[in-house]
């Protein structure tokens, strides 16, 4: 049962990815699953500020809002990973600079594990999901299928989607996607990736 203190910790990771600058105004949307719920940001609200009366509840199975507050155009894919991931209990959607410039251009890369944090914490594949109309079954179904296997996904010509089992590690996901991304566009797209045999060390690291 979703009480106060789910409230109050959903109002708190909120409002820190906000002063983490990753997303700005209404451009991201984030969800917490609790036991058969999920809170979502509701449609039109800022992470950075949001309160109360804009955090829906829907039920987890069906979608319907418990609480009559409308979820984000974006909650199918939020519920869809939740529903196939039972190891995922958050998901966020943000617009980060760097990593969405990645996102917007013709060529993307394919291997982001330029620093040791993205195998690590991460996984060593980052999925590229081409774009699909935000709020659409065809992005949600994309998103989904995306994340099957990976914990991070950009949306081309859009944004990005990390999830994880709680507020910390998808804000560090999401973070460090971030600085790689920086790192990536910094150096005019001219840079080092990890060895193959570091990458798979550091990811079975990371699952311990």
């Amino acid at each position: 049962m979703i009480t106060e203190l789910h409230f109050d910790a959903f109002m708190e990771a909120a409002h820190l990815i906000g002063k983490m600058q990753l997303l700005h105004c209404s451009s991201g949307n984030l969800s917490w699953r609790v036991d058969n719920e999920v809170m979502i940001s509701a449609t039109g609200s800022w992470l950075p500020n949001i309160q109360k009366e804009k955090i829906a509840i829907l039920d987890l199975e069906s979608g319907r809002s418990l609480n009559n507050v409308r979820p984000s155009m974006e909650h199918l894919f939020h519920l869809g990973v939740m529903r196939q991931r039972k190891d995922v209990n958050v998901v966020l959607h943000f617009q980060s600079e760097y990593a969405t410039t990645i996102s917007c251009m013709k060529e993307k890369p394919s291997n982001f594990n330029i620093i040791s944090e993205i195998p690590y914490h991460i996984g060593k594949n980052i999925a590229i999901v081409p774009y699909f109309v935000p709020g659409t079954p065809q992005l949600a179904n994309a998103v989904v299928e995306a994340l099957k296997d990976t914990n991070a996904c950009l949306l081309s010509n859009h944004g990005q989607v990390v999830c994880g089992k709680d507020f910390e590690s998808v804000m560090e996901r999401a973070v460090f996607l971030e600085i790689a991304c920086r790192i990536m566009v910094q150096s005019g797209m001219n840079y080092n990736v990890l060895s193959p045999t570091d990458v798979a060390t550091l990811e079975q690291l990371g699952k311990k």
